[in-house]
């Protein structure tokens, strides 16, 4: 079946309508009516090919939320009219150590939900800047938010499950001291997130505009990082560090703010590598640096009911289709509070 696409025919060139092919749904398969999908920076890498192996025509999109409209014969997790979302993946090896932990997003042999390998035309997955996907039932995922948040939940799918991941393997909660570094799509979930899950949050940000955004998203106490009397009256006090910024930058400003035995997990994806950081500062305090992607399956369908419980939405702006390369370059400049959310509806006017 053919449907409505925004996407790009190469990485030089903008977005644009056109029409893609989508499979018939199979079996275990979920057809979905897309209502929104989230705008994330990884969209714009990868359509602009500035991260290799992009699949041209691209057609972006893995923060996804809309209705089922029709479901394969052997479908028992999902039905007709149902509320539902799709992350950053559509499939797995199934059988692995990681897939049977119920931690799919670090199987070898993850396909995420664009420019990932697949049998259907073109031999690579579009995503969600679209007006339907088929998705096997399994990377499918119940939403129990009020539909006229709908828009808001989109980007649970990817900034929301990114944030609340490694905030619950690092066990952020009561009587944790959580820094979030930085104010963005990412950082303002980690903030609201942080506060829900019980932890005394800490925001840092290089802009003194953005304290009373933070204390507004649920922070305890603002830090402009540009500050160093700020800076350091936080030494040794945190313990815990989510990064979120996308941008090379200073580690150590951040590593020393740790308490001993404390970890800084980054989740920002810089284009180029980060300064190398005083192995010291690690060495001094077990001090540990680590990383974090997405979530599995089971944990993403955690968050989401979490936030449902919790009333956590992403706060956004809402675009139609065509005004998606405008917003691209509002994304590069920082312009944007906090995430973009294209209305699918859009996509065939």
């Amino acid at each position: 079946m053919t449907v409505k696409a925004y996407g790009a025919h190469a990485g030089d060139q903008p977005l644009v309508s056109m029409d893609i092919a989508r499979r018939e749904p199979g079996a275990h398969d979920v057809l979905i009516d897309i209502a929104f999908c989230g705008v994330c920076h990884s969209d714009l890498h990868t359509v602009r090919a500035e991260w290799a192996g992009t699949q041209f025509p691209c057609v972006p999109g893995h923060e996804i939320v809309g209705r089922v409209a029709a479901v394969g014969a052997q479908v028992s997790s999902h039905k007709v009219g149902d509320l539902v979302g799709v992350g950053c993946m559509v499939d797995s090896c199934r059988h692995c150590a990681d897939c049977e932990e119920g931690l799919e997003n670090y199987c070898d042999h993850m396909v995420g939900t664009y420019n990932g390998p697949t049998a259907d035309l073109p031999g690579w997955t579009m995503g969600g800047y679209s007006q339907q996907v088929v998705v096997h039932e399994h990377y499918v995922l119940r939403i129990r938010h009020p539909e006229q948040d709908l828009a808001a939940v989109a980007p649970l799918l990817c900034a929301g499950i990114t944030t609340y991941s490694p905030l619950r393997h690092w066990n952020a909660g009561p009587g944790t001291k959580v820094g979030v570094v930085g104010i963005g799509g990412l950082g303002h979930m980690g903030i609201k997130l942080a506060r829900a899950m019980g932890a005394h949050v800490v925001a840092f940000t290089t802009s003194e505009s953005k304290r009373k955004d933070a204390v507004a998203l649920g922070a305890h106490e603002v830090v402009v990082s540009r500050n160093a009397e700020e800076m350091a009256a936080h030494a040794r006090s945190l313990d815990f560090i989510l990064n979120t910024v996308a941008a090379p930058h200073d580690l150590d400003a951040f590593l020393v703010l740790l308490k001993r035995d404390g970890t800084m997990t980054l989740v920002g994806a810089p284009a180029t590598p980060h300064p190398s950081p005083n192995v010291f500062n690690q060495i001094m305090k077990r001090r540990a640096i680590a990383g974090s992607m997405i979530g599995g399956i089971p944990e993403t369908q955690e968050m989401l009911d979490f936030c449902a419980e919790n009333g956590i939405v992403a706060d956004i702006e809402l675009i139609r289709a065509e005004e998606i390369n405008a917003a691209y370059e509002r994304m590069l400049k920082g312009d944007v509070k906090y995430r973009f959310v294209i209305d699918n509806a859009t996509l065939a006017k």
